[in-house]
């Protein structure tokens, strides 16, 4: 046999094979830590979010009443519902032409959602994209340049609410936290000593929260939103080599 299509069959049946959804929960809990962190520190940033489409949908209501008082706030708010209804669209795509729980798939999609942070990230270091932290900002010319970032990172956030879903993790929506603290409550068993659930429920809600206290706390000291999404960018590109290195069934 030939060592090189061997090679090339072997990395093909990894890709296609279906990984073991135990303890993947874990990996999930690493997606609610980045998008603590992304949020907090693009909100402070852009006055919107990229990942937590209640308070867009809100700012967006505001603006139709004139009565969002962040410039440009709701324009900022619609790009980011509107781009993370199209990233919802093309990663459940992806994870049902490859198939919802295999290697390749998982792979494709966070390798995406980690090259989008990195793009973002590099836009911004580099001065190709402002923010309100940058001090020569004038706020008489609309910064539409903004919409770059919270395109490209609400986009992102969407793949990992359907990486959850389709791993059958609906406890852990990782970019909602509204409904996760409802069904933490509503739990019938949430006082039990042993609830699988309910525990994953408080993980992702407190790993949801410290993310978005350092992302405050990293954007204060740097008065800079590039650090946060290097980390980010890093936190993602560790979970494709996780993914990478799964347990097949």
């Amino acid at each position: 046999m030939d060592p090189e299509k061997g090679a090339l069959g072997g990395i093909s049946s990894s890709l296609r094979a279906e990984l073991e959804p135990k303890h993947a929960e874990l990996l999930l809990y690493a997606c609610c830590l980045t998008s603590g962190l992304v949020d907090s520190t693009i909100y402070r940033a852009y006055n919107t979010f990229v990942s937590m489409q209640t308070g867009n949908t809100v700012f967006v209501g505001l603006g139709t009443s004139h009565q969002n008082l962040r410039s440009y706030g709701w324009l900022r708010s619609a790009t980011s519902i509107g781009t993370f209804i199209l990233g919802s669209f093309v990663f459940s795509r992806i994870h049902s032409l490859l198939g919802p729980r295999r290697r390749g798939s998982l792979m494709l999609s966070f390798m995406l959602q980690a090259s989008l942070i990195l793009l973002t990230a590099g836009l911004i270091e580099g001065g190709a994209v402002s923010s309100k932290l940058d001090s020569k900002l004038s706020q008489a010319v609309p910064p539409f340049d903004q919409e770059v970032p919270i395109v490209l990172l609400s986009f992102q956030a969407a793949g990992q609410i359907v990486a959850s879903r389709a791993l059958g993790f609906n406890e852990i929506p990782t970019v909602v936290i509204t409904s996760l603290l409802c069904d933490l409550m509503s739990d019938p068993q949430v006082f039990m000593i042993r609830n699988v659930k309910r525990d994953r429920r408080v993980v992702a809600f407190v790993l949801t929260l410290v993310g978005a206290i350092v992302g405050g706390w990293v954007t204060k000291v740097t008065m800079a939103i590039s650090p946060i999404l290097w980390l980010s960018a890093g936190i993602k590109g560790l979970l494709v080599l996780a993914w990478a290195f799964w347990k097949a069934k």
